[in-house]
């Protein structure tokens, strides 16, 4: 809970302002304490930020104040779509948030330009993983971005239950504390996982980092929109591919397996220098880019390779338990 001198802090939005929000218009309903102290909740600051960003865009805020967060945000969310001056990239990233909290860093004044300018749009807020599965998510996001205070088996297993149901393109989790083994687990699950507290500038990165560096072929990829896939086979899966015997002279099959091999282990160095180097954080994001989009370009290659070859590219049974 926020006294109102923290809310404006938060969002740089005057007390004054604030309180007429309140008081006039109803905008918030802030819990007071025996001592008559008005204190609010991050619900409050998310609908504060949003407010100040429909006002910005024209809205006014007796038209306005009385929506929930949801309808505020399928508002600013038409705005975008309406105000868009990019004509290379037509449908915008779509973020899903886990943590009103994070979702508030997201939405606050120093991200605005960061996702703006990558076309990234936050389009689901949920309070914590378990208001997700009653909850129904909107515009098909295709980032999970999740923010929890510990990592254990079961909210792991919560996670990937929630990936796999909607299909993200990507899932990063932030954590505070976590066993060395659940998040290894999760990486080779394809998840970006990083410790928190991270700046903001590390966290512009990071979502940058996931994004395809060539956007003019960002339809190529499964209509994902601008977001390179996580990992799609196993370095057990691209082995048995790169050893089958073909009828291809080139051997495409085993050059093209172990160049996956390679880019995706490049692509994981490099997220691991984003994450310890902070002053080269925007180069090894750009690094991880290039890698993942390659990555994926050959994997679209080695599915058209397994098709003409009649190669069955399914994990197996063996790989999946070893992961």
């Amino acid at each position: 809970m926020f006294r109102i001198g923290a809310v404006s802090k938060t969002t740089a939005i005057p007390v004054s302002t604030l309180r007429i929000w309140q008081t006039r218009y109803g905008a918030f309903s802030p819990v007071k304490t025996e001592g008559n102290q008005r204190l609010f909740g991050e619900p409050d600051v998310s609908k504060a930020l949003l407010l100040k960003q429909l006002i910005g865009a024209g809205h006014g805020i007796g038209a306005i104040a009385h929506l929930d967060l949801e309808q505020l945000r399928r508002l600013a969310s038409q705005d975008t779509h309406a105000t868009s001056p990019s004509p290379v990239l037509t449908l915008p990233v779509c973020l899903a948030v886990v943590g009103l909290g994070l979702a508030n860093r997201l939405e606050s004044i120093k991200f605005a330009a960061v996702l703006s300018q990558h076309r990234i749009q936050v389009t689901d807020v949920l309070e914590d993983l378990a208001s997700v599965s009653h909850a129904p998510l909107s515009d098909k996001p295709q980032v999970l971005l999740v923010r929890v205070s510990s990592l254990q088996d079961t909210v792991f297993s919560a996670i990937q239950t929630l990936t796999q149901r909607h299909a993200f393109a990507q899932t990063i989790v932030l954590y505070n504390f976590a066993p060395d083994v659940v998040v290894q687990t999760m990486k080779l699950a394809g998840m970006i996982v990083r410790r928190d507290p991270i700046s903001d500038g590390e966290l512009a990165e990071l979502l940058q980092s996931i994004l395809f560096v060539d956007r003019n072929r960002a339809q190529e990829f499964g209509g994902q929109g601008a977001v390179i896939a996580s990992r799609k086979y196993s370095d057990q899966t691209l082995r048995r591919v790169a050893g089958i015997s073909t009828n291809v002279l080139c051997e495409c099959p085993r050059h093209v397996a172990e160049l996956i091999a390679q880019l995706a282990s490049f692509e994981e160095y490099s997220q691991e220098c984003l994450n310890k180097n902070a002053e080269d954080a925007h180069l090894h994001s750009y690094l991880r880019a290039i890698s993942g989009s390659a990555r994926s370009l050959f994997e679209n290659a080695l599915e058209k390779i397994a098709l003409h070859e009649g190669i069955d590219l399914r994990e197996s049974e063996v790989s999946k338990l070893q992961q």
